[in-house]
């Protein structure tokens, strides 16, 4: 029963083969459950980052819409504050031409 050196060189490929193939195919999924933990990690500081820049845009929208009022209510006191200046002129107008001071 001798076995020839053609066929045992044969079935050591044959067999390192499938080992390689086992052990690749091990590798693959363990690195694949690696790329998807690390994928799902990007993504949840990605939204954590999108959700904090949309609360700063809310908050500066908040901001402005105080300014905005704030100039609002700044402008029509001018407006008020203008129209009493020319109402005082007026008034000062009429004492001048009458003569009084």
């Amino acid at each position: 029963m001798e076995i020839e050196i053609g066929v045992l060189t044969t079935c050591i490929g044959l067999l390192c083969t499938v080992a390689g193939l086992i052990i690749g195919f091990f590798t693959f999924s363990r690195n694949r459950d690696k790329d998807v933990k690390s994928d799902a990690t990007e993504s949840a500081i990605i939204k954590t980052k999108l959700d904090n820049i949309g609360q700063s845009v809310d908050s500066i929208r908040i901001d402005f819409k105080a300014s905005d009022q704030r100039w609002t209510a700044l402008s029509e006191t001018v407006i008020r504050i203008d129209e009493s200046t020319k109402q005082a002129h007026k008034r000062i107008d009429k004492i001048e031409n009458k003569g009084e001071i």
